[in-house]
């Protein structure tokens, strides 16, 4: 009974802990080689932030992803992408391979935080945050959420969307 009881404590302060967070720039995450990434460096550029895998159908969208981001990287915009496992176990690998994957495959120079939950009991708070705010859940992987240059969600496409999608890019070139 005390078990369930912690878990269920913990799962409620992990609820608490989503809807107290007022904005993206307040979150500290790890990047792919475990080092602090602190949200806030960001504050002033539209991000666009996307759960990835590297062994799924939308995989190539990587190509896409990385054009995008070499296409208005000068324009304060940035790509951050999270690799997940959470469907089907299309994301298996360690960080140093999944780093290793997305850069010869696909030349990906935008940047790679480690590997999270994005979905179920153990999801990543960032993540917690996104999907409540959003009022939505994670379909699968490369569901993206576009976060404007003051922390708040403008909102989010659904995996399937493309990087190059209208409703994406009249966002990102929006003043």
């Amino acid at each position: 009974m005390r078990t369930i009881t912690l878990i269920i404590s913990i799962l409620f302060a992990g609820a608490l802990l989503a809807q107290d967070v007022q904005n993206f720039h307040q979150f500290t995450v790890n990047d792919i080689s475990g080092k602090p990434y602190r949200l806030d460096q960001l504050n002033g550029k539209k991000v666009l932030v996307v759960n990835t895998a590297s062994k799924c159908g939308l995989t190539p969208q990587y190509d896409d992803l990385e054009k995008l981001y070499q296409t208005y990287k000068e324009k304060n915009f940035i790509i951050i992408g999270f690799p997940a496992n959470n469907f089907m176990k299309q994301e298996p690998g360690t960080n140093d391979e999944i780093a290793e994957f997305c850069r010869i495959n696909y030349g990906v120079s935008f940047p790679m935080m480690e590997k999270i939950s994005v979905k179920s009991d153990d999801m990543h708070p960032l993540y917690q945050w996104l999907t409540t705010v959003a009022d939505t859940e994670i379909q699968w992987n490369f569901q993206k959420f576009m976060i404007n240059p003051d922390g708040t969600l403008h909102g989010f496409v659904s995996p399937r969307t493309k990087p190059f999608d209208e409703k994406i890019i009249s966002w990102i070139e929006k003043q």
